[in-house]
């Protein structure tokens, strides 16, 4: 959708502020709905669970194609979150209900081949199609493929998980919602703050979503005491899933912010098209998905540690390479850049995954699989909110002593790309500390979690 946020501006006539909506308001939705998911998927079966994901997207995705003006295109890309909210942890859920710990590097690297080619062929897929046909095209070149999807569950998914009787507590899934969805949307807010100062709507989002979190979570270690939580924290008592988490979440703040910066430096400093822009980020996407497979039999041989701190180092050079960009690089460094960014994140997600989930008992997949996707949405809004005003409060200052268009830009990737790089460095010391999951495929947590419960 970023390629084509230009082409609604102008078809809608509306301004960019209201056009990054269509973003927003999905990450937005996904960081409200994914810890909900903890509960659902343990509350019903794998079959219906997934039904309900497939008929959300493809109900959004339909009133996308058909919506006449921008009210109705948000509603589409709120219900489709929706769906895609259930989907990503039911996904990691399921993987690791079935598959015998052996061999689940293997298949989370299979996994990582869809997760890291989609996001890559995107931009250039939009490009090519915003370029003979309208935007809503976008969506109804994706409704049949998510139809067929929906008919092909409905045909052949058997139940794989138990299902457990509980009750929904409702202040949780108030306190959730108004602590991710207030961290997400005050964190987006933040790149506008840095030249109209912090609006008292940032602030109070910020605010509320932090007062929220804490009585979140003080709320779920008591309801946990007897299997209540919403979202069960003792997952945080496996501390190979705790650090794979925080590795987690340090990847994910570089892989958002580079995700959008480099559109910015190739349009904005390097006056490339949005196709060309595409393209070159294309590489590096499609180099993830070539090495995933490996990755994830190498996993399944040599445990993590191997992977992750040579991965670790390579993201960290990476991120220092895009700090030598200035406004005469040429694109063939930015692409060897991204291209060296990729291959890194290839060699630590299947490891992180496999070994965060594998830390954990079967009882608590679920909670651990919408822990960390909650962590990704929240991570990479910190990710985009950060680069975002690091660029906007440099290249404000730069401009306003007397630096062009072009220089104060470049001026403020460079020093939103040294943040980023100096972020990236946390990530190495604590890769060394992430090891192999237990092999047992019910494999309990650390002894520390029955202190959770009394």
């Amino acid at each position: 959708m970023g390629v084509a946020l230009p082409r609604l501006m102008t078809d809608l006539d509306i301004p960019a502020s209201t056009a990054q909506w269509v973003t927003t308001a999905f990450m937005l939705t996904m960081a409200v709905v994914i810890p909900v998911t903890g509960f659902a998927i343990q509350r019903f079966t794998t079959r219906a669970t997934f039904l309900a994901a497939m008929v959300l997207f493809s109900l959004g995705t339909a009133i996308c194609a058909l919506a006449p003006g921008f009210d109705l295109l948000i509603t589409g890309r709120v219900v489709q979150a929706c769906g895609t909210a259930i989907m990503l942890p039911l996904l990691m859920t399921t993987v690791m209900t079935v598959t015998p710990p052996e061999s689940r590097g293997r298949t989370m690297g299979n996994i990582s081949i869809v997760i890291s080619v989609a996001p890559a062929i995107g931009p250039t897929v939009s490009g090519l199609i915003l370029s003979v046909l309208d935007w809503r095209w976008l969506f109804a070149l994706v409704l049949p493929i998510a139809l067929g999807a929906l008919a092909l569950g409905a045909i052949r998914l058997p139940n794989l998980t138990e299902t457990r009787r509980a009750r929904v507590d409702v202040p949780s899934v108030i306190l959730s919602a108004v602590a991710f969805g207030g961290l997400v949307y005050g964190l987006s807010g933040l790149g506008e703050a840095a030249t109209t100062g912090l609006s008292t709507v940032t602030w109070a989002s910020l605010g509320a979503g932090a007062v929220s979190l804490v009585v979140f979570v003080l709320r779920q270690v008591r309801l946990q005491r007897v299997d209540d939580a919403l979202l069960d924290l003792r997952t945080f008592s496996s501390s190979n899933f705790a650090i794979s988490v925080v590795v987690m979440a340090i990847s994910m703040m570089s892989l958002f912010g580079t995700l959008i910066l480099l559109p910015l430096y190739a349009q904005r400093v390097l006056e490339l098209e949005a196709l060309q822009t595409g393209l070159l980020l294309l590489p590096g996407g499609l180099l993830m998905g070539l090495l995933a497979p490996s990755v994830g039999r190498a996993y399944d041989r040599v445990g993590p540690r191997p992977l992750l701190v040579p991965g670790t180092i390579v993201v960290s050079a990476a991120g220092w390479g895009f700090t030598l960009l200035t406004a005469t690089s040429s694109p063939w460094v930015m692409l060897a850049c991204h291209v060296t960014l990729s291959a890194g994140l290839a060699l630590i997600f299947t490891p992180l995954f496999t070994s965060a989930l594998g830390s954990l008992p079967m009882r608590l997949y679920s909670h651990g699989s919408a822990m960390v996707g909650t962590v990704q949405q929240v991570a990479g809004a910190a990710g985009t909110a950060l680069f975002v005003t690091v660029l906007t409060a440099q290249s404000a200052t730069l401009a306003a002593d007397g630096a062009g268009v072009v220089g104060s830009t470049a001026g403020g990737i460079h020093a939103a790309f040294l943040v980023g790089a100096g972020i990236s460095l946390i990530a190495i010391p604590a890769a060394f500390f992430v090891r192999a999951a237990p092999t047992s495929h019910g494999a309990p947590v650390d002894e520390s979690a029955a202190a959770l419960t009394h």
